[in-house]
């Protein structure tokens, strides 16, 4: 694994949000700003800032909410995190960064393109942030649970000690057989609480709201308001590594996109938590940043695959 990232706390409304940093070999290197997704945290971009082997800078914040943020109070929403995520680029002082966002992240990180246009040099959406309307009838709040309710359960579990939070999620089906040392820090970064009452770190509250805040217009329309081109990587798989994703050639020409302004990119052989955890999906992840930033990719042993 690479080097252990570091820690720093940005002010936002209502506290601090802690934010992680995988710093360039050349402090002129560009920066990247990474958003995580519902129920995640920043370490779950750590294998994509290992292929990005230091080219450039890795910014990956924990949400409102989650992770080492988890104490910051509402207002949540995907409006408050994209706020957060701007003000997480003025305290960096760089500038303009490149944007990238993974599932609910996709939606912030589109979204705070289109509330903060000043602030991207380039966007990269990683199966999220293209949104679908909600059948005429279904309440969102139900929806939500229907598509993520296994993340929501553990919610309001408690777990004696790590080795039992570990053997949880060992049995989800998208790690079956993808379980790596990136994946157990990443799981691990989510408990708080003492033994032998731990607990995810996630606001229930938080991704009640944020759930049914990405399925609004506002939000799931932001990808077709943005002020300059994106790229989607699409996972083959979904959240169950189930054979159908949440994308596929069909579901996104039905979707209305510009493909001037966003151009959709399969990474064949994952599923929607591989596709950024997974060697495979951080490897292209990694490579599209590259090409965002403008950073040439290395030659010989170390080099990406090819585009």
């Amino acid at each position: 694994m690479t080097l252990t990232p570091e820690e720093f706390q940005v002010p936002v409304h209502g506290g601090e949000l802690a934010v992680l940093r995988w710093p360039a070999r050349d402090p002129s290197a560009p920066v990247v700003i990474a958003l995580h997704g519902i129920t995640a945290n920043g370490l779950m971009w750590a294998r994509v800032a290992h292929h990005l082997a230091g080219r450039v800078t890795l910014v990956a914040p924990d949400l409102r909410g989650r992770g080492g943020s988890g104490r910051l109070p509402g207002p949540y929403g995907i409006a408050a995190h994209a706020d957060d995520t701007a003000a997480v680029a003025d305290a960096l002082g760089v500038g303009r960064v490149v944007l990238a966002g993974h599932s609910m992240g996709a939606f912030t990180a589109a979204l705070t393109a289109v509330r903060h246009p000043h602030l991207p040099t380039a966007l990269l959406l990683v199966d999220g942030g293209v949104g679908f309307p909600v059948p005429p009838g279904l309440d969102p709040d139900a929806l939500v649970t229907s598509v993520i309710g296994p993340a929501m359960d553990r919610l309001s579990m408690t777990f004696p000690d790590r080795d039992a939070y570990r053997a949880f999620w060992r049995r989800h089906l998208a790690f079956a057989d993808s379980w790596s040392p990136w994946v157990d820090a990443y799981i691990q970064r989510d408990l708080v609480g003492e033994v032998p009452r731990l607990r995810s770190s996630c606001a229930l509250d938080a991704v009640r709201t944020d759930g049914v805040d990405q399925l609004g217009e506002e939000v799931s329309g932001a990808v077709r308001r943005l002020p300059g081109p994106a790229v989607l990587l699409w996972a083959e798989r979904g959240l169950l590594d189930q054979p159908q994703g949440l994308y596929d050639e069909r579901r996104l020409a039905s979707a209305g996109l510009d493909p001037h302004l966003v151009r959709p990119r399969l990474v064949p052989g994952t599923n929607h938590y591989t596709i950024v955890i997974g060697d495979q999906g951080a490897r292209a992840v990694a490579r599209h940043l590259l090409a965002a930033a403008d950073v040439p990719e290395p030659a010989g042993p170390g080099a990406l695959p090819p585009r």
